[in-house]
């Protein structure tokens, strides 16, 4: 069940009042179908492209005029009820600030073709003018365009590309502080401490409203947003409605640089700037008091951001839209991104024998939606393993005991033999044998030990594995198996063995011939269980788990990192550097340089809700053990998102909710761009190029004669991985020895272990010395 916060929008919805809406065509002579219409609160009326011969074509735009500068989020277009034409398929979100110059679309995506209401999120930022346009019809009915509403929502206090500017050197003034009734002075809203408080005057007699705070920076600095932390230990003096204005000198402050209202809760809030401000002094001044309990003021911390470096914090592309919640992702060959979801496109329940998925083209941006009846399999919460030609296995779920297969070079789903135990949330891996492994499951099914089994792509059958219980690999959830079994972190190696590391505080070693087996591997390190996390390998033998938190929910998370390294039957796990921020629910992935990225998730890890979401990515460098910001996310991305290495070697981060009829639903993604491949002005660094040498299949053991445009210094592959609800036990990098064998030319091993190079779908990529990889091409080992 959602919680009662993820039926309340993040961003609130802006005042219409004044607003104006024109269109590039509509339709007056058949019926009234002005753009006005879309503005008058009644769904009933509507605009409409115009149909009355001829018939205007694609594609057709509707621009919303606010006649004021201000930060939007996200555009809400609501179909017209009953009719099914005109609805948008394809469609583009274009900002501006004078109605003239438009730049590039900062969303783009596909709708379902139904007609409950649609948000199309981008990053926050501010604007005046709003367009839509609508590409084609959803059904594909006509060229025709139709909208009943339009809203705009504000500032999400989730503002994107920022981040947090360094402190030191700081002070803190307020217009009014406690100092006699408690340690209430504006400095500890610097001092990294969220116990320590400003709080205004509230000894008799109290200091009325407004109260405000000054941040001297004692520099110069650009600044886009301010975060503010209320205090942990109560409610009063949270912020309601706020200003916040900037000065070059401390006297003068302009006009407001963003204005709002913030939720009575104590999660941490954000002030995104209409525009970013060249400031020495930011002042955020409080108006009232969020619940209305008295003329007081109090803030835990104050920080401020400032626009992202890309070439030190990489940068976000548009937001794409997908007419469904992607909640499972698979990588294809072709550049392609699978995604599905459940029975329907927003919510899950039930075994209704159907899956609704969606294909991005990642050349061309465009989504396409299907549904699989011909499995009779929900696909919801599963089991996924990328196999040895290439093809993704999808087991359990909410038709617990089914198994489908999704072929890219056919693209078509046909159903392979059911398991012997139903399952849900299990987790599996391909084996180096070529056969896939699931243990676990108990979310899906009946109660009791799901204990191991293996699938053979030889005779399409499952075949028990006895001596697998899952009980050894399970959590102490307080819930018991139904979450305790659930997500577990497999690692195969040679033989067909399986390392199982986590989410469960111990590991444990997998035999799957015969009946197999599992025996202890030891503690992974100081680790408690940390369901809600993961695990990822970034070299040969070598993992790095992140996060998670000691239960399936509501307990808080953390922020630590292990890495675990295998070596024959030896298991070493050790801490390394801390995360700056604790995370349940988030996604990893590791970069063809070593490196590895996470995204998303929430402090306290909620299913359905984005309440504590942590915005800032983190990049985790081998060499050093530690952990560095990178350029915020304009979009939550908790519970049911995903993140997948690209071809390119960029990432997408997407998806999250499918509650239904909730806020927090997010049918989108976003693709990320490391700094490996930016310049400090954020244009591409010169990248190599793998121009010959790489055969679409290839065996272990072999030498590959691969050939680049420029000299390069390593070579890598990069497994094609599947992801759900925080797991992606496919994601595997490894590191090849070569010799150059001429100018541009190089001898690439790849290694003769399928416990090494697991049989299945790689990505080879050619690294400069400076680590910019090139294109990654297309290889299957098997």
């Amino acid at each position: 069940m959602a919680p009662a916060n993820a039926m309340e929008p993040a961003a609130p919805v802006l005042d219409r009042a004044g607003w104006t809406a024109t269109a590039s065509d509509e339709e007056t002579a058949g019926e009234n179908g002005r753009a006005a219409n879309v503005l008058d609160g009644n769904a009933t009326t509507l605009w409409h492209s115009r149909w009355s011969a001829p018939a205007a074509p694609f594609p057709h735009s509707i621009t919303i005029d606010t006649h004021r500068t201000a930060v939007v989020s996200a555009l809400v277009y609501l179909p017209r009820s009953g009719v099914a034409n005109g609805r948008v398929g394809e469609y583009a979100v274009s900002l501006s600030t004078d109605g003239r110059s438009w730049g590039d679309p900062v969303a783009t995506g596909t709708l379902a073709d139904d007609g409950s209401a649609k948000t199309l999120g981008f990053a926050p930022q501010g604007a005046r003018f709003v367009r839509l346009t609508a590409l084609t019809e959803a059904g594909n009915r006509g060229p025709w365009t139709s909208a009943a509403e339009i809203n705009l929502l504000g500032d999400p206090g989730t503002p994107a590309a920022t981040v947090d500017l360094s402190r030191a050197g700081w002070t803190a003034t307020a217009s009014d502080e406690e100092t006699a009734g408690e340690n209430g002075r504006a400095a500890n809203v610097l001092d990294g401490n969220a116990t320590t408080l400003w709080h205004s005057r509230w000894s008799a007699p109290a200091a009325p409203f407004p109260h405000s705070i000054t941040i001297d920076t004692h520099r110069t600095t650009a600044v886009s947003a301010l975060v503010y932390h209320p205090r942990p230990d109560g409610a009063n003096g949270r912020a309601g409605a706020y200003t916040v204005t900037t000065s070059a000198d401390g006297a003068t402050f302009g006009a407001p640089v963003a204005t709002g209202t913030w939720r009575d809760d104590d999660t941490v809030k954000t002030a995104t700037f209409t525009r970013t401000e060249n400031a020495r002094f930011v002042r955020l001044t409080v108006t009232s008091e969020a619940g209305g309990r008295g003329p007081w003021t109090s803030a835990g911390e104050i920080r401020l951001s400032g626009p992202a470096g890309p070439a030190v914090h990489g940068a976000w592309d548009r937001i794409t839209g997908f007419p469904l919640v992607p909640v499972a992702t698979a990588v294809l060959p072709g550049d392609k991104l699978l995604a599905w979801s459940a029975y329907a496109v927003d919510r899950f329940g039930g075994s209704n024998g159907y899956t609704q998925t969606a294909i991005l083209d990642l050349k061309t941006g465009k989504v396409t939606q299907r549904r699989i009846d011909n499995t009779g399999h929900d696909m919801f919460c599963p089991g996924i393993a990328m196999l040895a030609d290439g093809r993704v296995l999808v087991t359990g779920g909410s038709n617990a005991e089914k198994a489908s297969i999704y072929d890219p070079a056919t693209d078509t789903w046909s159903a392979t033999t059911s398991m012997n135990t139903a399952r849900g949330y299990q987790a599996m891996t391909l084996l180096s044998t070529g056969e896939a492994f699931v243990l676990g499951g108990s979310w899906s099914g009946a109660a009791g030990d799901k204990a191991g089994e293996v699938w053979s792509p030889d005779t399409r059958t499952w075949r028990r594995l006895p001596g697998v219980p899952a009980a050894p690999a399970q959590t102490a959830d307080p819930a018991g198996p139904y979450r305790a079994d659930n997500h577990m972190w497999l690692h195969a190696t040679s033989g067909g063995r399986v390392l199982q590391l986590g989410p469960s505080r111990q590991m444990n070693w997998i035999t799957t011939s015969g009946g197999g087996s599992i025996t202890p591997a030891g503690p992974r390190a100081d680790s408690p269980d940390a369901m809600t996390g993961n695990a990822v390998a970034y070299d040969i033998g070598k993992l790095l788990t992140l996060g998670g938190s000691p239960a399936y929910e509501k307990t808080p998370a953390t922020g630590r990192a292990y890495t675990v390294t295998v070596s024959g039957d030896q298991v070493r796990a050790a801490r390394t550097g801390d995360m700056e921020h604790a995370r349940g629910f988030g996604n990893s992935v590791v970069l063809p340089d070593g490196k590895v990225a996470v995204f998303g998730g929430q402090a306290n890890p909620v299913p359905f809700s984005d309440a504590t979401s942590v915005l800032t990515p983190e990049l985790w460098d081998p060499a050093t053990g530690t952990f560095s910001p990178l350029a915020t996310m304009a979009v939550p991305r908790n519970y049911h998102s995903v993140a997948n290495l690209l071809p390119d070697g960029r990432v997408f981060s997407g998806g999250g909710g499918l509650c239904g009829d909730c806020a927090t639903n997010h049918p989108d993604g976003a693709v990320f761009t490391p700094p490996y491949l930016l310049d400090a002005d954020g244009s591409p660094k010169p990248r190599p190029a793998i121009t010959a040498g790489v055969p679409p299949r290839t065996a272990p053991g072999t030498t590959l004669a691969v050939s680049t445009d420029k000299p390069v210094a390593s070579f890598v592959l990069m497994r094609a991985a599947a992801a759900t609800h925080s797991t992606d036990n496919d994601q595997r990098r490894v590191p090849l020895a070569s010799t150059a064998t001429g100018t541009g030319t190089y001898a690439v091993s790849v290694p003769a272990d399928p416990g090494v190079v697991l049989p299945g779908t790689y990505l080879l990529f050619a690294l400069d010395a400076q680590g910019v990889p090139s294109r990654g091409e297309f290889v299957t080992v098997s």
